[in-house]
């Protein structure tokens, strides 16, 4: 079952027509999986609160590996490879491009993965920059099992860090639950420098909303969510609303900052966008039509708009 912070269904398609063709209800019907976790889950929660919190947070945090698909190895065949140490444990790292080129730093979602910015690489290098992506852990050919905010958070600042040393990092360009987490810890160039360039594409809003989606669908009572916030304070010492973007992202010192959002994103709302950009000062929000949550990232129009703001 996927996690629907992100879900990868549809860049999962072999190619633009299929993902045209693919239904716009993610679960027309829920699947067999969904159904038995939702039992269980209602089930425990009747006995043992405790334990359905267990098993839903493990659900929350552990994304699913899906097969990689042609144009995935492709987008590869050019990259340098690296493995990049991280408080977290080691994660691995493309770069494309000139090396002492400016550094574009790609982030990308739940259960994605560096492969899913593909549409990115070939423009990003004809512009004259040096392109740095990641797999989060346990993505892609990172190693691990499950992964949470202030993990990602970690790992992304880790190969900022790394990009920061061999020379300047002109963006950080990030997508969903990437994007949580640059804007969320927050991630920082070294040094306190200030970052050129901020992009976040389809970000939520904060953890309260994707922990009450997450629990919709799963059935989970209001309670489970509450015990979530709890779970997570106890974890990082924050409150939870100090990881929403707008309160913590600012800390990035970015000199300008572009948030990208489709009004028919169905995964994060397109009126969270709208939320961000009012409580951030500075931002800017530009809306998208008919792309969705996912298909943002494949549409040659926001690549194009994307290096139009990075110069």
């Amino acid at each position: 079952m996927l996690n629907t912070y992100s879900p990868a269904y549809l860049m999962f398609a072999n190619s633009e027509a299929e993902a045209e063709a693919a239904p716009a209800v993610r679960y027309p019907s829920p699947p067999p999986a969904l159904r038995l976790l939702r039992w269980q889950l209602r089930l425990l929660q009747a006995v043992a609160p405790a334990l359905a919190f267990r098993l839903a947070w493990k659900v929350f945090c552990t994304p699913q590996r899906l097969p990689p698909k042609a144009w995935e190895t492709n987008a590869l065949a050019d990259a340098r490879r690296a493995t990049q140490a991280t408080p977290g444990g080691p994660v691995a790292v493309y770069e494309w491009g000139h090396s002492a080129a400016p550094a574009v730093v790609l982030v990308h979602g739940w259960e994605h993965r560096a492969t899913f910015w593909q549409a990115w690489l070939g423009p990003l290098q004809a512009a004259g920059y040096r392109v740095v992506a990641l797999d989060a852990p346990a993505h892609g050919a990172s190693p691990g099992r499950s992964l949470n905010l202030v993990q990602y958070g970690a790992a992304i600042q880790a190969v900022v860090d790394a990009a920061a040393g061999t020379g300047p990092v002109r963006a950080l360009v990030a997508h969903s639950f990437g994007g949580a987490a640059v804007a969320g810890i927050p991630v920082r160039l070294p040094g306190g420098a200030a970052l050129p360039r901020l992009l976040l594409l389809s970000v939520p809003v904060h953890l309260r909303a994707v922990a009450q989606r997450f629990a919709s669908l799963l059935r989970l009572p209001a309670s489970q969510v509450t015990r979530m916030e709890r779970h997570i304070e106890q974890l990082t010492g924050r409150p939870w609303a100090s990881f929403a973007p707008a309160a913590a992202g600012p800390a990035i010192g970015a000199e300008r900052v572009l948030l990208l959002h489709d009004e028919a994103d169905a995964i994060v709302p397109f009126a969270e966008g709208r939320q961000i950009a009012a409580a951030w000062p500075g931002a800017v929000l530009h809306a998208t039509r008919s792309l969705g949550h996912n298909r943002i990232l494949r549409d040659a129009g926001v690549v194009a708009r994307a290096l139009a703001f990075l110069t």
